[in-house]
């Protein structure tokens, strides 16, 4: 069931995205060749210590997943598009991270990623993150009362697909609120004009993730990672934002 927030809700979920900007931005400034994926997890971990916060990550098991999730983080390099478990890993230049990172303050929960190519660019990586997070940006912006899902959906495939990028539609963005995932599903492939008519008070998180091959992925065996079936690199961007009767305010901004 989809749940509008208040304005007074919406208010009380800002110390929630303040956190998570803060902690994204953290742990781009932290990230470095030669660092392992679970030494980015024991920064978040300490953050969200020392900010009485909660993970909502740790030990989160749905059905799909085949152990409760062991980390505060999804850490996801190269052709790993969502969900990478923190490992081991140790960053090589020219790695493309993504970052996806959730948690809760005071009672209401915040969600966002980004990407980002550490050590030396490469101008293919840097344009997949780019249309990426443009792809976001076009999503938002399509977030306003009176437009539809669909409107949004067809805002971050078009600028996905203008640019030669694979898509998936099974996972995407979803509503956010008490709780990570809500009601409603927020696809990264659809119809202008059609699915849930917006209204004032919906939060969601909106999430494009394009792959630089095909729109076929793979899933690891420990039932998270998703990897391109090609091998091709990912790329991942998304905010939490509320739509207000103005229009979408973006509650994780960094």
């Amino acid at each position: 069931m989809v749940e509008l927030k208040t304005a007074a809700e919406i208010d009380a979920m800002r110390p929630a995205g303040k956190f998570i900007a803060q902690v994204l931005t953290s742990l781009r400034d932290v990230a470095r060749v030669g660092m392992t994926l679970k030494e980015l997890d024991a920064h978040a971990h300490r953050m969200i210590d020392d900010a009485g916060a909660h993970s909502v990550y740790l030990g989160y098991h749905p059905s799909f997943g085949a152990m409760p999730y062991p980390g505060v983080l999804c850490t996801s390099v190269n052709d790993a598009a969502l969900h990478g478990l923190p490992s081991d890993q140790v960053l090589a230049d020219g790695d493309v991270l993504s970052i996806d990172f959730a948690a809760q303050v005071n009672g209401w929960v915040a969600d966002s990623a980004l990407t980002f190519q550490l050590g030396t660019p490469d101008p293919k990586a840097q344009r997949l993150i780019e249309v990426t997070e443009r792809a976001l940006a076009a999503g938002i912006a399509a977030a306003r009362p009176g437009n539809r899902m669909g409107d949004i959906s067809a805002a971050i495939g078009a600028v996905g697909r203008a640019a030669g990028y694979g898509i998936n539609a099974d996972f995407g963005g979803h509503g956010v609120g008490r709780t990570m995932h809500e009601d409603p599903h927020v696809p990264n492939l659809g119809r202008p004009g059609t699915g849930l008519p917006l209204r004032a008070g919906l939060v969601i998180a909106i999430e494009p993730w394009f792959m630089a091959g095909g729109d076929g992925y793979e899933i690891d065996p420990d039932g998270w990672t998703i990897r391109t079936a090609d091998g091709s690199l990912a790329a991942h961007a998304e905010h939490t934002i509320a739509i207000t009767k103005s229009g979408p305010v973006v509650l994780t901004a960094r």
